[in-house]
């Protein structure tokens, strides 16, 4: 039982829906980033459930400090500035850029872990890279980093939110 009211494979999959909600989120933001728009509704739950992802994370039982709970401390620490930046500060001046870095990067390590997971997951992945250190893996992983960086690029050119 995880905090005395679920069975671990309830809570796994408890976290799941809340990582994919999350990661679905984080997409339609971006793209709106992408085209000058705010979607304030939508970063709400992006934000929100990628908070609740990290946390929920730190919810399964462990015994040793894990590379995931290292992931999930980071990314706590970029959506506080992309929280703190957003809500208190209006994305105001230098606040604009930290906001868009920081949930891009809160979105990467999201979708990083989903590529880890599936690779972990889904026996096709994993007969392609079982201790994820193939080169199937790193091609995915490293494609992905560049299309990141690529639209966090696009969206410090394309997103003002003073004039969205």
């Amino acid at each position: 039982m995880i905090l005395g009211l679920f069975s671990l494979s309830a809570y796994t999959i408890m976290h799941v829906i809340i990582s994919l909600v999350g990661i679905a989120a984080g997409f339609v933001v971006m793209a709106g980033m992408l085209g000058g728009k705010r979607h304030d509704r939508w970063t709400f739950w992006f934000l929100l459930t990628t908070v609740l992802t990290n946390l929920t994370g730190f919810g399964f039982p462990f015994e040793r400090l894990l590379p995931s709970h290292i992931v999930g401390i980071i990314s706590l620490v970029a959506l506080l500035i992309a929280i703190v930046a957003r809500y208190a500060f209006g994305m105001a001046g230098p606040w604009r850029w930290l906001y868009i870095v920081a949930a891009i990067l809160a979105q990467w390590f999201n979708v990083f872990v989903l590529i880890v997971q599936s690779f972990q997951k889904a026996p096709f992945l994993q007969a392609l890279a079982p201790t994820q250190s193939e080169p199937p893996f790193l091609v995915v992983q490293t494609v992905v980093m560049i299309l990141f960086i690529i639209t966090g690029i696009a969206a410090l050119r394309k997103f003002h939110p003073m004039t969205a």
